[in-house]
């Protein structure tokens, strides 16, 4: 019999290796140790020289002025053409009753996803009737219902055209990654430069936005087609063009389909952003003008409208992703539901004429509960105002502050009632490498390594550790997890944060964005592990998770302000509310799809229920675990901008003050410098869970 265990020879290889490893982390521990220390002799290596920055944002206005005057007599052509198709669907939806859509929209509902879902058309139609904002939301909707063809269209064509260009593909996904990391704000100000304040601006902000999802799930489903399938194409006969659209677009279509219901979700998104440029009376408009008077209970009631009309339409384009073959959600035969449907629209139709109410509401049947909404705020605040306080003072001088500026500069008598003196530095680090050594033999000397990092973290502070310290530390984490391509990302990345000045702004946002990840990641684990253990709470927490998403980031804002006042407790709290959802759905998804015959092969093995869980449900489920908690970074990194609003003076505020500037040049590289810091800890993220999934044997 054939030995196939390794040779002895291959043992020592092995643990050279794995010295190796050790040693290139230790060297580089010891590098950073030196620069700590040397930083009070040495300032510039705690702040980058101004003198040595680079004019990144003149240099960006220089390029931007031809472009803005070249491309201005485009910009007259592209907004009477998009102006056109626009008004035309606004007054449609304005001049239809308001019964008639409401039955078309629910009609739809039950088609694409069954009889649940046009329930809960009806009544999110009827709620947004009720309460008056009819008028406001189709014009919305005129907005959202022409940038999403469009997305689409454009989306499908340049997912098609990358698919088939390797070099294409190349230059694809880095504008992808831009396009969706860079904030809204940041491109902003060259299109208000290039096509003025108006709707049409709005309309384009929220393609650009919209369109990623859109060409990434085409490209997914066009890669997917199985062979054998273009094989049986040719084999037919069929030529170029009839292999597309008859062998690979049908074969793609379930991703597709994905893909529009994402572009539907990103493209409502934008609806406030697009209220802020020229918005027409629409629900954005209403959320932004209450938000701007501080109007709890009127805000909520119109974000509450938008998140509704999100809803209605993710549940309709899911219900069409989830359909397979012929069979539909209303478990009924195409032409029967067809014939039912248009008989019902005549009869509404026909009725309105004769009942005034089914085409008009009337103002004097509007319910709008604002007042009470604002009443529960004001004595919530008056009741629990100090308690609510003293939370906050706690997060912030045991939480926050040592994130930001470290324990070397938070502990001080004012704040946690003692001095920090050098007796207490030196037990700080004693317990600290007393329990880095006891982790590493328990866990491997990663785990007393990922301590000892964190531990450094903390006593210094994101803005008090030296940027070398920082820069070299991050770019040995992306060579670790994707190789030299992925830490030259990484260096020339922070290489633009550095030169042009942004350096300790963006460590104020990597500050922020650290404290929200790291409570979204436990919390929204528990949650997504609660969820997948027991259908209760995942029924229970979906509609949560529904409305935290499609919810107007600006109206997570209101309440906070009300209880919390302006400073980064209320911006922690706003950026926790929009990035705990996708932390909550992956986990949630991952343990919920782990393989049956890994969970049966584990009890017959004898596993227990909790041995089962750490052993064998954790381990598979975490590359999509790890997919969350890139994506819980990647959406903390969106609320930035948003969170400016309530007093951050991170990157997010320098977009606003470009934007007051109306600086294109300033607030694109504020922009792009938050895009880098995004796409960096992507691909650092991606490339771990993709080496997971091949450790797991998973495609």
């Amino acid at each position: 019999m054939t030995d196939i265990a390794s040779p002895p020879f291959l043992l020592p290889r092995l643990a050279l290796r794995l010295d190796r490893r050790l040693l290139a982390w230790l060297s580089l521990l010891a590098l950073s140790a030196l620069a700590i220390i040397l930083k009070a002799d040495l300032p510039w290596l705690q702040a980058f020289p101004k003198a040595w920055s680079l004019p990144t944002s003149d240099w960006l206005n220089l390029v931007l002025a031809p472009l803005v005057a070249v491309s201005r007599s485009l910009s007259r052509l592209i907004s009477a053409a998009l102006t056109v198709p626009m008004t035309g669907l606004k007054d449609l939806l304005q001049q239809a009753p308001w019964s008639v859509t409401l039955l078309v929209f629910t009609l739809a509902a039950w088609r694409a996803a069954g009889w649940r879902t046009m329930f809960f058309t009806a009544l999110s139609l009827f709620y947004i009737v009720v309460v008056g904002y009819w008028r406001e939301t189709m014009n919305t909707l005129a907005l959202v219902g022409l940038a999403i063809p469009i997305s689409v269209v454009l989306g499908f064509a340049l997912g098609a055209l990358a698919r088939r260009s390797v070099r294409l593909q190349a230059l694809v996904q880095p504008a992808l990654d831009f396009m969706q990391t860079v904030p809204a704000f940041a491109y902003l100000i060259p299109i208000l430069l290039i096509f003025g304040f108006g709707p049409v601006v709005g309309l384009i902000t929220s393609i650009i936005y919209a369109v990623p999802p859109m060409v990434r799930n085409t490209m997914l489903g066009l890669e997917r087609v199985p062979p054998e399938l273009i094989e049986s194409g040719r084999m037919s006969g069929c030529t170029a063009a009839q292999e597309f659209w008859w062998v690979r677009v049908p074969s793609a279509l379930p991703q597709l389909v994905i893909g529009l219901n994402q572009t539907t979700m990103a493209a409502f998104s934008m609806v406030i952003i697009a209220a802020i440029i020229g918005g027409f009376q629409d629900i954005g408009w209403e959320v932004l003008s209450t938000m701007r008077k501080a109007q709890f209970g009127q805000s909520l009631i119109a974000g509450l409208a938008i998140a509704l009309l999100a809803m209605v339409l993710d549940r309709i384009t899911q219900g069409l992703a989830d359909r397979r073959g012929g069979s539909d959600g209303s478990g009924m035969n195409g032409r029967r539901a067809a014939v039912i449907a248009v008989l019902m629209l005549i009869a509404v139709f026909s009725l309105s004429f004769v009942v005034e109410p089914l085409w008009q509401w009337p103002r004097s049947w509007v319910v709008y509960p604002a007042e009470p909404l604002n009443q529960a705020v004001n004595w919530l605040t008056q009741h629990y105002g100090v308690a609510m306080e003293g939370f906050k003072r706690h997060v912030l001088f045991y939480f926050l502050l040592p994130l930001k500026i470290g324990l070397v500069r938070t502990i001080a008598p004012m704040s946690w009632g003692f001095a920090f003196t050098f007796e207490g530095m030196l037990a700080y680090w004693v317990v600290l490498c007393a329990a880095v050594l006891g982790l590493g033999a328990a866990f491997g000397w990663r785990a007393g390594l990922a301590l000892l990092l964190i531990g450094t973290f903390i006593f210094h502070g994101a803005t008090g550790l030296p940027w070398p310290v920082f820069m070299a530390v991050v770019a040995f984490l992306a060579f670790r997890a994707g190789g030299w391509p992925t830490a030259l990302f990484a260096l020339l990345a922070q290489g633009f944060l550095l030169l042009s000045g942004f350096w300790q702004l963006a460590m104020l946002s990597v500050y922020l964005c650290a404290a929200a990840a790291v409570i979204c990641i436990l919390l929204g684990a528990a949650l997504g592990i609660a969820a997948a253990r027991r259908g209760g709470v995942s029924r229970l927490l979906r509609p949560v998770n529904d409305a935290l998403q499609t919810m107007p980031q600006f109206v997570l804002l209101i309440p906070l302000l009300m209880l919390f006042k302006v400073g980064d407790f209320t911006a922690l709290l706003a950026i926790i509310l929009y990035a705990i959802v996708p932390m909550i759905r992956y986990t949630e998804a991952g343990l919920r799809n782990v393989p049956p015959t890994l969970i049966e092969a584990g009890r017959a093995m004898g596993c227990t229920e909790h041995q089962l869980f750490w052993q064998v449900r954790l381990p598979q489920a975490l590359p999509e675990i790890l997919l969350g908690i890139n994506q819980t970074i990647m959406f903390s990194l969106a609320m930035l901008v948003i969170a400016a609003l309530v007093g951050t003076t991170d990157l997010g505020q320098e977009v606003y003050i470009a934007l007051g500037k109306a600086d294109a040049g300033l607030g694109l590289a504020a922009g792009i410098g938050m895009a880098l810091i995004a796409m960096t800890a992507d691909r650092i993220l991606q490339h771990a869970a993709a080496r997971r999934r091949r450790a797991l044997g998973l495609a």
